[in-house]
């Protein structure tokens, strides 16, 4: 039986996985996996990484029970895993520090990425930055104009911005662009993918350092409540928050578990939203096979979400093995809907979500009031929405209007 939790010798998860790429990227993709795999297993690396969570990035974050949330659905009670109080504001930090320390022990001098939200490149940028690293992020330039406040802090911490102007100029694009760069300037710089996505071992290595997210709900949810919750619930684009929150649960059969991604504006039309699960076919995207948006031709098709860091045509092949064994249900979370729930936790519990997160309250709205009073349910609040508020105040605006 294929494994949940570990790819094979090839990497691939059951059928989603692998390592697929042109030729003058071979060479760098297998250094990275040679020196991961020899990291992984250095008792000096992982506690180099437990001190930087713990003294740096603030861990363990709290698990929260959102009791005038609860109140307001009914039924299950509602906790929050609390990512957003994390350093630089969400669940990114956590493979970020990894990847940087990993850099570091390969001699690297830069580190390059893509980012959607602005979520992952500032984590990167603030990882570049405590570890005397240079840091170049390619960006969508949608996203530039969108996410401005976290370009801003970016280019504060020392990256340098490259906006990318190419395709629908969003994620999948500012990946293109990165894995670009890297094929012409590698020996220097290590690419810091920003999810459980690319070619092996990329999926496995940030899985591996979101990781931490489940372990500690696990030990925190017996705390509270003496056993295990019903349901996990997160957001997925990539899914980094996911693969971090479920993890840790995936072998307990009790537990149930909902990735939500975006069904955007419209679900029948293309490029109205990013519903790779739902809607997807298996196909080839930035050195995986995995669940694709794609055309006839099996090239990707344009997406939508009025979340930035969702807005991926592609996901985690761990993630669509999980879709295959029935292990995780994967349902989808409209525009409107989430901000809905954003303005309803900001009311509900003065926490303002990331727009990504609050994809992953919607859910939790439908789920909670049929579960009843016993129920439990762990929410991975995966990073905070001061990025969002400008943006979701013209959206409201706008429909005020």
């Amino acid at each position: 039986m294929t494994s949940l939790v570990h790819a094979d010798e090839a990497g691939f998860f059951g059928a989603h996985g692998g390592r697929f790429l042109p030729p003058h990227l071979e060479a760098p993709i297998a250094e990275v996996a040679a020196a991961y795999a020899e990291a992984r297993n250095d008792p000096e690396f992982a506690a180099q990484y437990e001190a930087l969570l713990t003294d740096y990035v603030g861990r363990p974050s709290p698990l929260f029970l959102a009791e005038r949330l609860t109140a307001h659905f009914g039924g299950a009670r509602i906790y929050l895993k609390r990512e957003d109080l994390n350093h630089t504001g969400a669940h990114k930090i956590n493979h970020c520090l990894g990847e940087a320390l990993l850099a570091k022990r390969m001699g690297k001098k830069k580190l390059l990425a893509e980012t959607g939200a602005g979520q992952h490149g500032v984590a990167l940028a603030t990882a570049a930055a405590l570890l005397g690293l240079e840091c170049e992020i390619h960006m969508g330039a949608i996203d530039v104009e969108k996410q401005h406040p976290n370009v801003v802090r970016m280019e504060l911490l020392g990256a340098t911005i490259v906006s990318v102007t190419d395709g629908g100029q969003c994620l999948k694009d500012a990946v293109d662009s990165a894995f670009g760069k890297f094929a012409s300037d590698w020996e220097d710089t290590f690419f810091a993918i920003g999810s459980v996505v690319g070619p092996d071992p990329y999926p496995t290595i940030v899985r591996d350092f979101q990781a931490i997210v489940g372990r500690e709900a696990r030990k925190q949810i017996l705390a509270k409540e003496g056993r295990l919750p019903d349901a996990l619930i997160a957001c997925v684009g990539g899914g980094s928050n996911a693969l971090g929150l479920f993890t840790a649960f995936l072998e307990d059969e009790s537990v149930k578990m909902f990735g939500v991604e975006p069904s955007g504006r419209n679900l029948d039309v293309v490029g109205q939203h990013a519903a790779t699960m739902t809607l997807g076919s298996p196909g080839m995207l930035h050195g995986m096979k995995t669940m694709l948006l794609q055309d006839a031709d099996g090239a990707p098709n344009p997406v939508h979400s009025i979340a930035s860091g969702l807005d991926y045509p592609g996901v985690g092949p761990q993630h669509a093995h999980l879709k295959d064994v029935g292990r995780v249900e994967y349902v989808a979370a409209s525009d409107d809907e989430t901000l809905e729930a954003f303005q309803l936790l900001c009311r509900t519990e003065g926490i303002i979500p990331a727009l990504e997160s609050a994809h992953a309250l919607v859910h939790a709205a439908k789920l909670a009031p049929g579960m009843g009073e016993d129920g439990v349910i762990v929410v991975n609040l995966s990073g905070r929405g001061d990025k969002d508020i400008d943006y979701v105040a013209d959206k409201i605006r706008g429909m005020q209007a």
